[in-house]
């Protein structure tokens, strides 16, 4: 393991080599002693991945291979997150959160509690890139809301509790508490009795 700044790694942990934690941010390059990451117990972290300094994740957290965890996210426990999943800086991910593979998750994203996100989903925090401006703004994901495979969710969307996004959707508009957002653009209509929790 190739650590930089001081990481705190709880008991438990389980790390396939090669892995690297507390890499520094830009701020933090050529600095000493710094903050590292902080991993909660029992955590499970494939190889290849790399995990930012500043960052906080829980208990019994793990990752696919090759997992990108950027400077300032906070996780809580019993997060799963999959292989060559990118989940940038400044990010917000509640507890019992499951993210499939090859997701991506910008800066200024709030996920709540119970959120799934499937793979190849995409969210995203600048509504006229490349200028990020206004300023950046990740989506807003409530508990136990439903992201589907190859969904896109555009900048400052807020996707309600329980609320799900339908495979391939792309998200122009909030999505209401418990109901269902399908189609490009995505229109909004009733969750199918399936999906109701």
């Amino acid at each position: 393991m190739i650590e930089y700044g001081r990481n705190t790694i709880g008991p438990g942990a389980r790390i396939f080599e090669p892995v690297t934690i507390g890499f520094p941010s830009r701020d933090r390059i050529g600095c000493e002693n710094f903050r590292g990451a902080v991993i909660g117990r029992n955590a499970l972290i494939r190889s290849g991945t790399t995990i930012y300094c500043d960052v906080e994740i829980g208990d019994d957290f793990q990752c696919g291979h090759n997992v990108l965890i950027r400077e300032k996210t906070r996780i809580g426990s019993r997060v799963a997150v999959g292989t060559a999943t990118i989940i940038e800086g400044e990010t917000t991910i509640g507890s019992d959160v499951r993210i499939q593979s090859f997701a991506f998750i910008p800066t200024h994203t709030v996920i709540g509690d119970g959120v799934f996100i499937g793979p190849h989903a995409v969210l995203t925090n600048d509504r006229y890139p490349p200028f990020g401006r206004p300023e950046l703004r990740g989506p807003v994901l409530k508990d136990q809301s439903v992201i589907g495979a190859n969904a896109t969710v555009l900048p400052g969307i807020v996707v309600g509790k329980g609320a799900c996004v339908a495979a391939g959707a792309v998200v122009t508009h909030d999505v209401p508490a418990r109901k269902l957002a399908i189609g490009v653009p995505a229109e909004i209509r009733d969750l199918p009795k399936e999906m109701k929790r």
